[in-house]
């Protein structure tokens, strides 16, 4: 009896290390994005958003009109303001672990609703959301399971998801998540892929590759970065 008693307490203290370790290595992560963004708004002044709109709308083959009375989510927003520009939207939401500290690094304020929660448990019901979007954030999550779960599950039937994401690359503490070109394959059980890019990702900033438009040469097999743009949409019920 004690033999098993003693087991059951090494588990737990086993259990307990474990979450501890957890904790903190999601803390030293929150802590550098942070960081990052603090150097950002020293660098820039003011945190502007100016692109967004563009690869909410035309890179997707969507107006601004598209949005109107709609209820939008994006997935690890960022302290930019990533969706001021939709006026006309009936909710825009943006979620992030860090909204709360986002917000003093813009004291303008912003035009739409930030929520502090990471994408492994999104605060809506099923169905919510006509649009959810996850520009550059899908490898930055704590679970990507739980994550890709949770996007199938707020979209409503006929409603898109959006994804621009970085495809091979090694984990970093600020993009624990490693996928390639199969990450499409992870949505297709809901989700139906509507338009697919590979892109090549000839400088760092994913967005500026994004609008360099290189096809990615699948024949190259050089360890490389690339660039995904993929459109789903949920079929109707």
């Amino acid at each position: 009896m004690n033999q098993f008693r003693n087991r059951s307490v090494d588990d737990a203290v086993d259990e307990a290390i474990a979450y501890r370790r957890l904790m903190d290595s999601l803390s030293e992560k929150r802590t550098e994005e942070l960081d990052y963004w603090i150097k950002r708004k020293n660098e820039e002044g003011t945190l502007h958003a100016e692109w967004y709109e563009y690869f909410y709308t035309e890179h997707f083959g969507l107006g601004v009109e598209d949005y109107a009375g709609l209820h939008v989510l994006d997935i690890g927003c960022g302290p930019r303001g990533s969706l001021d520009w939709a006026e006309n939207a009936a909710e825009r939401i943006g979620l992030d672990p860090l909204a709360d500290d986002y917000r003093k690094l813009r004291p303008e304020g912003y035009q739409m609703e930030m929520i502090a929660s990471g994408s492994e448990s999104i605060p809506f019901a099923d169905g919510h959301f006509d649009i959810v979007a996850s520009f550059n954030s899908l490898d930055h999550v704590d679970d990507l399971d739980e994550t890709i779960s949770e996007i199938k599950r707020v979209v409503c039937p006929g409603g898109y998801f959006l994804l621009l994401t970085d495809v091979n690359h090694k984990a970093t503490l600020c993009e624990p998540i490693e996928f390639g070109w199969e990450i499409a394959q992870a949505f297709t059980d809901v989700l139906e892929i509507v338009e697919e890019q590979r892109l090549e990702k000839p400088v760092a900033n994913m967005y500026q590759s994004i609008r360099a438009n290189i096809p990615y040469d699948m024949e190259d097999k050089t360890q490389r970065y690339g660039v995904t743009s993929l459109k789903f949409r949920k079929p109707l019920e």
